[in-house]
């Protein structure tokens, strides 16, 4: 099963997420639970923010910290094991950002660059036949960003989070803690 979590920041959307995989693991007592980190750490606050999710995670799941390369790497993930998995990705919202501020050569747009890479991100997810757990923050709530950088994030986020939508078999909103089933 495929499920997509979606919700502001601080909205609980990682912790439903995690009861999810814990509530996997707890089906399947020979299975692997997988989290697939995509943060990069610039500051002390978003260190932060990495240590509360670690303190979280039990010790028996696999951490993968992959800020670029999910695609590749769910791709490699799901041919290699043979017993069951349950794969947790937190959060897409980081990916898209780590994609849009790469450095690139001037004759590249990031921007279609990050366009491919959701478009590559969606036809694995939507083909993956192992549990996987998606976190999204969903960004479009708000007004329009002032900034050419927001604004791409904003849309291509919103863009990503309609075509994850649309090929996972469960959509949840998180507000205020609480889940509420979309799909």
């Amino acid at each position: 099963m495929r499920h997509l979590y979606l919700g502001g920041a601080r909205s609980g959307k990682s912790k439903l997420a995690e009861a999810a995989a814990h509530a996997w693991q707890q089906r399947h007592p020979t299975g692997q639970v997988t989290y697939i980190a995509t943060a990069q750490i610039w500051d002390k606050e978003m260190q932060t923010r990495v240590d509360t999710h670690r303190q979280r995670r039990p010790e028996t799941w696999q951490l993968l910290e992959q800020p670029m390369q999910l695609t590749e790497t769910l791709a490699q993930w799901q041919t290699d094991n043979d017993r069951p998995q349950c794969i947790l990705v937190d959060c897409l919202t980081l990916w898209l950002t780590n994609h849009l501020c790469q450095e690139v050569p001037a004759e590249k747009n990031v921007a279609t660059m990050a366009e491919q890479a959701i478009a590559d991100l969606v036809s694995m997810v939507d083909g993956f036949n192992a549990e996987l757990l998606l976190v999204s923050n969903e960004v479009g709530s708000g007004i329009v960003p002032m900034g050419e950088l927001s604004r791409q994030f904003q849309d291509l986020s919103g863009l990503m989070n309609q075509h994850l939508a649309r090929v996972c078999d469960k959509v949840t909103l998180a507000v205020a803690g609480l889940p509420m089933e979309l799909k």
